[in-house]
């Protein structure tokens, strides 16, 4: 992720102050900003604006800040700022035990919370690669965006997952096991059956964008395969 750009931040807080100063100072420095009140909501807007980094309290009614953290580390690998009034170490390893990248104590100082992001934007530029390419198409993982071209894919978060993984064999067999696995991390006992459906509905989405579609290789996976040329009308 290169740090010097805008990012697309996600401010989770069940209190409005809170949000509102975060969102003042983070705007200040060139990021765009979205909020969420509580722990359900956060997933929605999640799933929804695909944010660059998340900025996470724990305390929040419902669905807590350890949860949410951990559903959104399901997701993959966005970054995550825990910003919490507690201040016990215990505290603080539970949210990086439950994915979290970086743990900042309430109050803190607005340089301080400026040069967490963008440390936490470095690590994670560096960590993972942003993007892959297979000729006109291409993912970026850090945006969770996936084009055709210069078309935007409208993918649903299993999609996006599925689609990944296809790039990554780079045309290559990727297994029934290994799409389960990467469309369906955290689940104990995911079902072989949900594979076909929704890679049926990523097949009509790439194919309507004309871009490689994944092709069942019987019994025992799919893999990536440019569409045939069209056929010229006689």
């Amino acid at each position: 992720m290169n740090a010097e750009r805008p990012l697309r931040i996600l401010v989770i807080d069940d209190e409005p102050a809170m949000i509102g100063a975060v969102a003042a100072l983070v705007g200040s420095a060139g990021h765009r900003v979205s909020a969420a009140y509580d722990g359900h909501e956060a997933i929605r807007r999640f799933d929804t604006d695909r944010p660059d980094l998340v900025i996470l309290d724990l305390a929040m009614p419902g669905l807590d800040g350890l949860a949410v953290c951990q559903e959104i580390r399901r997701r993959g690998e966005t970054p995550i700022i825990v910003l919490s009034g507690e201040g016990q170490e215990a505290a603080k390893v539970e949210a990086l035990d439950a994915g979290a990248d970086d743990y900042v104590t309430k109050p803190f100082g607005k340089d301080e919370l400026l040069a967490r992001i963008r440390a936490v934007s470095r690590r994670r530029g560096s960590a993972i690669a942003s993007s892959t390419d297979s000729g006109s198409l291409r993912i970026d993982r850090q945006r969770h965006e996936a084009w055709a071209g210069e078309r935007l894919l409208p993918l649903t978060p299993i999609e996006f997952s599925l689609l990944d993984v296809l790039l990554r064999a780079g045309g290559d067999l990727v297994t029934h096991e290994e799409l389960l696995q990467a469309g369906w991390r955290g689940e104990p006992d995911p079902d072989p059956l949900w594979i076909k459906p929704h890679l049926a509905r990523l097949r009509a989405k790439l194919r309507q964008a004309g871009a490689p579609l994944p092709t069942p290789v019987r019994s025992l996976g799919y893999r990536l395969i440019e569409p045939a040329p069209a056929t010229p009308a006689r």
